[in-house]
């Protein structure tokens, strides 16, 4: 049973990622565009330790220094940090681009939507839930859309990079590198899996709680008309307590994603600092390639702490987005047939005996 509700969860959200992706084709030109100067960026950096490296290879000995050579590389330095902040500033304006465009068009989807829904849906859902859906959960989706454009491209450039500056210094200390990288993928995947249905939890409690605020906004006289006060509080109560423990548990699973990520690269970062040492000592390499290795495991380790925490982000944006596109995706009120009567002369002489009406079976809405 529990299998069965993981691979339904895991269905959903493939769909609601592809539905998303088809508001980002619409900006795909700015995503070539981000992409190209993402690599950029992350080459930009990765060649500042093979300068560094160089450099440090200049000074021999007291007293033998090749001054004017690292005076060249500095100028390098200077330019290609130049270029790679130039590439990083323009490549946030186009994420900022995508994202906010698609949020754009998802609310204005979902507010078109909303005119052309039949009044069993408006019944059936609290107006206080479908206003969350299009303020909370949209800017909710935004920030996690707009985190994994900004950090999850230049993430995976970086880890492909970085290996490849590695393989070309040393072979073997690289391979220990990929070896012990499964166990931070394996973390982070296991603790992404069970993000989802909680942030999923997490937006539908906050929409319940929306909709009782409104409601009780709305209906304050009548709330106290019939000496509901502490009714309401009781129901507040137990919605908020709700609330509070799903986000509880939502939020220790998202933040004990990078601690472990973290420790696990710590041991990475170990394991090439002994193996490069005593590679050095039997002089595989220099002591500006063993910096410049160690360097790169650094920049190899750091993006897997930004794509979990990255990841869990995106599963909160996901199921934000779920919401928003079930909304959109309401069938709408279907028209009135061609050959429909218009009424003719009405009386107000109408009376009612025994009425009772719902949408839903057990769920009471007129009676």
């Amino acid at each position: 049973m529990a299998d069965g509700k993981k691979k339904a969860l895991n269905a959903r959200q493939q769909k609601t990622l592809l539905k998303v992706w088809r508001y980002v084709k619409a900006y795909r030109i700015y995503l070539l565009i981000s992409l190209f100067l993402s690599a950029i960026t992350v080459a930009s950096g990765l060649y500042l330790p093979v300068l560094t490296g160089n450099a440090i290879n200049l000074i021999i000995a007291p007293g033998r220094v090749d001054f004017a050579g690292i005076r060249d590389i500095l100028i390098g330095m200077v330019a290609v940090i130049a270029i790679g902040a130039a590439a990083q500033w323009v490549m946030n304006v186009c994420n900022n681009k995508i994202t906010y465009g698609v949020v754009r068009d998802i609310r204005l989807d979902a507010f078109e939507r909303l005119q052309h829904l039949p009044l069993s849906f408006l019944d059936r859902h609290p107006s206080g839930d479908i206003v969350s859906r299009i303020i909370a959960d949209a800017d909710q989706f935004s920030d996690g859309l707009l985190m994994g454009f900004s950090q999850l491209f230049t993430g995976v450039i970086t880890i492909l990079g970085t290996l490849a500056f590695m393989f070309s210094i040393n072979i073997p200390i690289a391979l220990t590198v990929v070896i012990l990288t499964p166990l931070s993928l394996f973390v982070a995947a296991f603790i992404a899996k069970r993000t989802y249905s909680m942030f999923r939890l997490q937006s539908k409690i906050r929409g319940e709680q929306t909709a009782l605020i409104d409601e009780m906004i709305g209906g304050q006289k009548i709330v106290r008309a019939f000496g509901q006060e502490q009714a309401v509080q009781e129901r507040f109560d137990e919605m908020n307590g709700r609330l509070r423990e799903s986000s509880m548990r939502a939020t220790f699973f998202s933040s004990i994603t990078n601690p472990s990520t973290r420790f696990v690269n710590a041991l990475v970062y170990a394991a090439v600092g002994i193996a490069g040492a005593f590679t050095a000592i039997r002089g595989g390499i220099n002591v500006g390639q063993l910096y410049s290795f160690l360097s790169y495991a650094n920049q190899y380790t750091k993006p897997f702490n930004e794509i979990s925490g990255v990841v869990t982000e995106l599963q909160n944006a996901l199921a934000c987005a779920g919401r928003l596109l079930d909304l959109i995706e309401e069938p709408a009120e279907a028209p009135d047939a061609a050959d429909a009567e218009a009424p003719g002369e009405i009386h107000g002489n109408v009376s009612l005996s025994d009425v009772s009406f719902s949408y839903v079976p057990g769920q009471k809405l007129i009676e």
